[in-house]
């Protein structure tokens, strides 16, 4: 349906009665082919390209809440290709890929701005680790370039370089990184999916996965049992919880909460991402004016999406340390999401032992800017029940079989110190 200026004009003050609904609200079937717990990104991706991609439109996509309501609308929207080790690499350039087709892809204004991905560094030896990773970027065919101060200066002169405790040496870049407003992620895949026939159900909590035998059969709800012939689990911090409904009761993951925060609108000051590894601190600007930023996860386990004051000191310790001019800035508000955070930093895209049962979980710091790739390669591995080779190294098992991928610094904390 097409609007005219004025119309939209008039739906604005008149409460938005008179807007087509962006997707159906329908009453669960008692039978899918495929059912798809978790109406996040994530999952929201995995049913469209289930139906794009493999033809398979009797899908379901249960969701506890709302569409949007749990991660994909409580990040920092950051989106990244400049990881080091080889299956993420080439996993991350994937979904970097799509992120710049996504919105010709779904036909919805997802506001992808690539204004690029600074990595700071504060002393040789970080500049000869991120050297490594900007020159293993380059031979698999990803953008990146090593910044000198002088360039740093002229790119973001807002920036504290000469401060005691962290001079700023320079950084690493990858200018295709950047931010995608996260709400219109998930309502632009729930669309999609929705036209090519998925079932979005919200407010429909699972609450039991039914296995008889060696195989999944369904799930109950709290709106009736729901026959599936397959099921996939894409449930961000709740994903041990879940898995402990089929029986699998030792997933090496560990849920956290990771805190974000924006500020009241201001002038232009920040055009770019910049990441601040020796504090964990990163930082963008919103198309309204707030500064977006984030720092690191609570010390402890929680499913809590709240925050909290020790939290918000660390972090407003750490901006202060780089950008000191953020002190005048009030902050307007922060929220929290909760992290399944794996213990090798890597994700998990498989089969589990349960057969046509699936899990999609682990992301730790990635999972966002993972959207795309992870729904992709998920769809393939419910559609053809095998791996795709992007993410055939990404299996629960790896820990028994000692094939660990270790990315340092994006695993738990206790686990990488």
């Amino acid at each position: 349906m097409k609007y005219s200026a004025l119309s939209v004009l008039w739906q604005g003050l008149t409460g938005h009665k008179g807007w087509t609904r962006a997707w159906r609200d329908p009453e669960p079937k008692k039978e899918y082919d495929a059912i798809i717990i978790g109406g996040g990104g994530h999952g929201l991706a995995t049913a469209y390209y289930l139906a794009k991609e493999h033809g398979i439109t009797n899908v379901a996509v249960l969701e506890k809440g709302w569409i949007g309501g749990g991660n994909v609308g409580r990040n920092t929207t950051i989106v990244r290709s400049n990881y080091m080790l080889g299956p993420n690499t080439h996993f991350y350039e994937k979904s970097m890929q799509l992120w710049e087709g996504l919105e010709q892809d779904f036909n919805f204004n997802a506001m992808v701005s690539q204004r690029g991905v600074i990595n700071l560094f504060h002393s040789d030896p970080q500049r000869d680790a991120f050297a490594r990773r900007g020159n293993a970027m380059r031979m698999a065919g990803i953008d990146a370039e090593l910044l000198d101060p002088a360039q740093l200066k002229q790119m973001v002169p807002i920036l504290d370089f000469d401060n005691a405790r962290f001079p700023i040496q320079g950084g690493l870049m990858q200018r295709r990184g950047g931010t995608v407003r996260h709400d219109a992620v998930a309502w632009g895949y729930a669309r999609g999916a929705d036209s090519r026939g998925v079932d979005i159900i919200q407010n429909c909590e699972v609450t039991n996965i039914r296995v008889e035998g060696d195989k999944v059969v369904g799930v109950d709800t709290n709106r009736g049992f729901i026959k599936g012939k397959k099921v996939g689990m894409a449930v961000a911090g709740h994903t041990s919880k879940i898995a402990q409904m089929a029986g699998i009761n030792d997933l090496p993951v560990e849920s956290h909460v990771l805190q974000a925060f924006v500020s009241e609108g201001v002038k232009p000051l920040i055009d770019t991402v910049v990441t601040f590894g020796a504090g964990h601190f990163y930082i963008s600007q919103s198309d309204k004016g707030g500064l977006v930023y984030g720092g690191d996860l609570d010390g402890y386990n929680s499913y809590a999406q709240r925050g909290n004051l020790p939290m918000m000191e660390h972090v407003m310790a750490g901006g202060m340390a780089i950008m000191p001019a953020i002190g005048r800035v009030r902050m307007l508000r922060h929220w929290g999401g909760i992290m399944d955070m794996s213990f090798d930093g890597s994700p998990f895209i498989c089969k589990t032992p349960i057969k046509n049962l699936y899990l999609n979980g682990g992301w730790c710091y990635g999972g966002f800017k993972a959207t795309p790739a992870s729904g992709w390669c998920f769809a393939h591995t419910i559609a053809q029940d095998r791996p795709h080779e992007l993410n055939e190294a990404f299996t629960i098992e790896r820990f028994k079989e000692g094939r660990m991928i270790d990315e340092k610094g994006v695993g738990p904390r206790p686990w990488i110190q």
